[in-house]
């Protein structure tokens, strides 16, 4: 098996903004969903490949469970070059705060590895909001009005290790930044998306039917599916519902429902692209 952890080099000194990809082998709905092929490419490598695309990003870290279980997951991350480090199952927020230390990350960006269709272009611009006066969180689902499959997170990895002391509830430790989003103190942004319907999309890997629609995609947009902007995909499933039909039933209305709002709000961005 290959070192799943590589060590920090010196020249990391530099490296301050790292994307954070948490990444495991099981799943109750699809067993090893993220190692399924798109296109001749792993749901993983999809999304650490358009990682390694966001703008102003140093480094992307793929933060993978310990247990044997998980080898293949670090394996196939540590081979396609990236850096991996190996945490908590359960403890994701453990997890998180061990990987940004690992690199001596000072701003950390969350994304999940179940997201094929993470798009660098609005990753980018939650990272910028963080530029932003007195902004201590920026994400870009508060509300949530992008597809499903777009959401990201990013933070001072300061308050990440803040919330890694402070957080007890099993909720915040296992889905790595509530601690953050319900903390009254902290400053909070969102990059608002378009809404109109498109959050209806569901570009998530988490059923036999996402997977079925992330095939048919790539097959449907054609060789460069792979380095598609969010709206050029976004425009295809317009001009294809019956794209968007195969995994329409698979809903979460919980995400849907939430109307929680950021305090800062950008106005909405625009997902549209000539046809």
């Amino acid at each position: 098996m290959v070192n799943q952890t590589l060590a920090v080099h010196a020249d990391n000194a530099f490296m301050t903004c790292a994307v954070i990809v948490q990444a495991r082998f099981g799943s109750s709905r699809l067993p090893g969903k993220i190692l399924k092929e798109i296109a001749g490419k792993s749901a993983l490598l999809w999304c650490l490949d358009r990682c390694r695309a966001i703008s102003g990003v140093d480094v992307v870290v793929v933060a993978v469970p310990d247990g044997p279980a998980d080898d293949c997951i670090a394996d196939a991350a540590v081979a396609a070059g990236y850096i991996v480090s190996r945490g908590s199952e359960t403890d994701v927020l453990a997890r998180y705060a061990k990987a940004a230390r690992a690199v001596e990350a000072t701003t950390v960006m969350r994304v999940t590895s179940d997201c094929p269709f993470i798009d660098p272009a609005i990753c980018g611009q939650v990272l910028a909001l963080l530029d932003g006066p007195d902004v201590d969180y920026a994400c870009n689902n508060m509300p949530p009005r992008f597809p499903h499959g777009l959401d990201c997170d990013a933070f001072d990895a300061a308050l990440l290790f803040e919330a890694d002391r402070l957080a007890h509830d099993p909720y915040e430790r296992e889905h790595v930044t509530p601690w953050l989003r319900r903390h009254r103190r902290l400053s909070k942004a969102s990059l608002r998306g378009p809404g109109g319907g498109l959050e209806r999309l569901r570009w998530t890997l988490d059923h036999a039917a996402d997977l079925e629609f992330f095939r048919a995609c790539a097959e449907a947009y054609g060789a460069d599916a792979a380095q598609a902007s969010a709206a050029q995909l976004a425009a295809l499933c317009l001009r294809r519902p019956d794209l968007a039909r195969i995994n329409a039933a698979v809903v979460d209305h919980a995400r849907l429902e939430d109307q929680t709002r950021a305090p800062l709000q950008t106005a909405p961005m625009a997902l549209t692209h000539a046809a």
